[in-house]
């Protein structure tokens, strides 16, 4: 098992974390995802997967989640 924890910002509310959290549960190997969300700044979002997750397929998942990203690209 990995466990990654990602800053991702535009998340502002429980509505965020539930659009959030059910894209990258929906990922081959997902098993869990946490959110501690930090309304305004950059939440943290805790993946938990059979294997590491290529960037770029987390980064596409928070883009069909909807207008979230992660911090630093």
């Amino acid at each position: 098992m990995t466990s990654v924890t990602y800053r991702v910002t535009g998340m502002t509310c429980e509505h965020c974390v539930r659009a959030v959290s059910g894209e990258l549960r929906a990922l081959d190997g997902v098993s869990d995802v946490t959110a501690v969300l930090v309304p305004g700044g950059a939440s943290a979002v805790t993946v938990t997967s059979d294997g590491p997750l290529a960037r770029q397929v987390v980064a596409d998942a928070l883009d069909e989640a909807g207008d979230y990203q992660l911090a630093g690209s």
